[in-house]
């Protein structure tokens, strides 16, 4: 019993530090004040208001949808292939070739980035564009892709696919009609955290981005100046917002299709 309450003890702690900065985030929006502080000095709405009248910040803001709709479905797709060689496949080298899709998570994102600056820069001469933005992106995206789809492939019974193949259907038609269907909640999840990841990353975008500005970019170049700041709250409420929705929608949609407790039985 006593090990029972510190570990809820510990665990109510833990979420309080972890997301007790975010729940803020949304309350000091609403502040009738420029500075972050409390109490608070009266409730308004006008920092949403200036925040859509930014054409600025609605520029990065559809810039950094535009090109996470891309990048998601980009690293999806070269990690769904990944995750079907890697594990369907008695690929050789699979050890090697798994180490070298997961790298990116190992190795800090500012030598990536630097690499890419050089290798694209120098050595093929690409102008700094969204392009090569999104090239960085997909490079970050594509670990995460690749280990959401490898476990939900993992996740279901390989005889299904053998079958159908027995049956006479050829090996795309089984990977259309049965292995994409049941690793539909595992695309869907990779879809949205690899827009997630890509909305979110700076560092590529700071250093391949020539003169294209994403979303993390114009935040940072608004917090230099104390005015600017409560709209970029406003802005912050509105992404937390929008994050919880996908995480709801991802969490619904990954629990369909597979048996309820009660059918187990």
């Amino acid at each position: 019993m006593r090990r029972t309450g510190f570990l809820d003890f510990y665990a109510l702690i833990f979420v309080a530090v972890l997301y007790g900065p975010v729940v803020l985030l949304p309350i000091f929006s609403f502040n009738d004040n420029i500075y972050i502080t409390l109490p608070l000095s009266g409730f308004t709405v006008r920092w949403y208001e200036e925040m859509l009248s930014n054409e600025s910040l609605m520029k990065a803001l559809r810039t950094s949808i535009k090109l996470g709709l891309v990048v998601s479905v980009v690293s999806t797709t070269i990690g769904l292939c990944a995750a079907k060689a890697l594990i369907r496949n008695s690929l050789p080298g699979r050890r090697a070739a798994l180490g070298l899709v997961m790298l990116p998570l190992v190795v800090p994102s500012l030598a990536l980035g630097v690499a890419l600056l050089v290798t694209l820069r120098l050595g093929f001469g690409v102008e700094l564009s969204l392009l090569t933005i999104g090239a960085g992106h997909v490079l970050i995206c594509l670990p995460f892709a690749t280990l959401v789809i490898m476990a939900r492939m993992e996740g279901f019974d390989q005889s299904l696919e053998e079958a159908s193949l027995d049956l006479g259907e050829g090996r795309f038609s089984t990977f259309r009609r049965i292995t994409l269907p049941l690793t539909l909640p595992g695309i869907v999840a990779s879809l949205l955290l690899s827009f997630t990841v890509s909305l979110d990353e700076f560092v590529m975008a700071f250093l391949l981005g020539g003169d294209d500005t994403t979303l993390p970019l114009f935040i940072w170049s608004q917090l230099r100046f104390p005015a600017k700041l409560p709209t970029v709250l406003a802005l912050g409420s509105c992404i937390l917002a929008f994050s919880f929705v996908m995480v709801v929608v991802a969490n619904v949609v990954r629990r369909h299709g597979l048996p309820s407790q009660t059918s187990a039985r």
